[in-house]
């Protein structure tokens, strides 16, 4: 006999059939689950996904609450080396291509190949949040005058850009087509892109010139750009996050994955990544800024690269790399901004999704 459940509300009575409830919550899974047209988050099985994209939401901002007059003035006066524009200029090129590039995967292949609701939900929010960022970006563009088909050049022409983009664009062209996902080495294949656009390319490779740009920012230059880059630093802390939980439920689901030889595999992959990383530094920051050396961004990309690695258990690369930059936490940590059109106070976490940020996630 089956079990059932009764619930009452009024003067109706519904029948619950526990087993079918049951049942509905154990085909839920991050791939090969039940396949749906209904997008139904209830029962949540992955309760963290739906947490995660309600203080995602609770985060949100929009470029043109920021104003930009400080650095437009400043962009045009002796005030900024050439070598700071340098680095602002490379920023805006590189995040120009990159933000697009995280948000095509997320929508055509990510998405597409999860099939529980409350994930789809939660990367839905992460691929508009890379739109924000793009939208920032040509915000500075404007503001500051810059020609926009000088930004196609960069990522187009610089070698560092270019090498980078194609880095990850080659992981993601594996994945955009029809595949047997009941297969180990496809299931590689996807935990690999998870693992790649996460916590190599979002999730270390950005951190060089978010470390740059908002070191200028420490210096009361660009304090508009910083701030974007403020907010976006918080948002890429919890993309950072969601991929690396999808990566360990993809994991638990199939540990079928999770042999030796792939094991290394994804450290190769984030060894290259912090390759071209430094590379790109050596080619941002060719010669020492006021507070600014290379030496310093390329031992905190070493150490960002072994956080990431130890978080979903792998071993670290770099024995002994530390933190030279332990002022990005306290950048990230904005809890109420001045909103300098209205003279209001614009409160951009919500105290419904208020979680505190610390130096672990960075």
């Amino acid at each position: 006999m089956a079990k059932t459940a009764a619930y009452t509300f009024g003067n109706r009575q519904f029948i619950l059939d526990v087993e079918k409830a049951e049942q509905a919550i154990a085909e839920k899974r991050v791939i090969n689950g039940r396949i749906t047209m209904a997008f139904n988050l209830l029962p949540l099985k992955y309760p963290w996904a739906y947490d995660l994209y309600r203080t995602m939401k609770a985060n949100h901002w929009e470029p043109e609450d920021i104003p930009m007059h400080k650095d437009a003035a400043q962009w045009k006066s002796k005030e900024i080396t050439d070598l700071e524009r340098w680095i602002i200029r490379m920023a805006v090129g590189y995040f120009s291509a990159a933000e697009g590039i995280v948000g095509d995967n997320i929508i055509h292949v990510v998405r597409e190949l999860v099939t529980a609701s409350e994930l789809k939900l939660v990367l839905g929010r992460h691929a508009h949040e890379e739109n924000v960022h793009a939208d920032s970006l040509l915000y500075m563009i404007a503001s500051l005058g810059i020609d926009p088909y000088e930004c196609e050049a960069m990522f187009v022409d610089v070698p560092t850009i270019r090498a980078k983009n194609a880095f990850v664009t080659r992981i993601s062209r594996a994945l955009r087509r029809d595949l047997d996902l009941t297969r180990t080495e496809n299931k590689q294949l996807l935990a690999q892109n998870i693992f790649t656009f996460g916590l190599v390319m979002e999730g270390t490779q950005f951190y060089g010139l978010f470390g740059m740009v908002l070191s200028l920012y420490r210096q009361g230059k660009f304090p508009g750009i910083g701030q974007m880059f403020r907010y976006t630093l918080r948002d890429e802390s919890n993309h950072i996050e969601l991929f690396r939980r999808l990566l360990l439920e993809l994991v638990h689901e199939n540990p079928d994955v999770w042999t030796p030889e792939f094991q290394q595999k994804l450290r190769d992959i984030m060894a290259e990544g912090v390759q071209l990383e430094e590379e790109f530094i050596q080619d941002t920051l060719s010669l020492p800024a006021v507070g600014l050396k290379t030496e310093e961004f390329i031992e905190y990309i070493r150490y960002i690269a072994n956080r990431r690695l130890q978080s979903v258990g792998l071993e670290p690369l770099f024995p002994g790399a530390h933190n030279t930059l332990p002022w990005l936490a306290e950048l990230m940590d904005i809890r109420k901004e001045q909103n300098f059109f209205e003279g209001r106070v614009t409160e951009y976490r919500k105290a419904s999704a208020l979680v505190p940020v610390s130096d672990d996630e960075l």
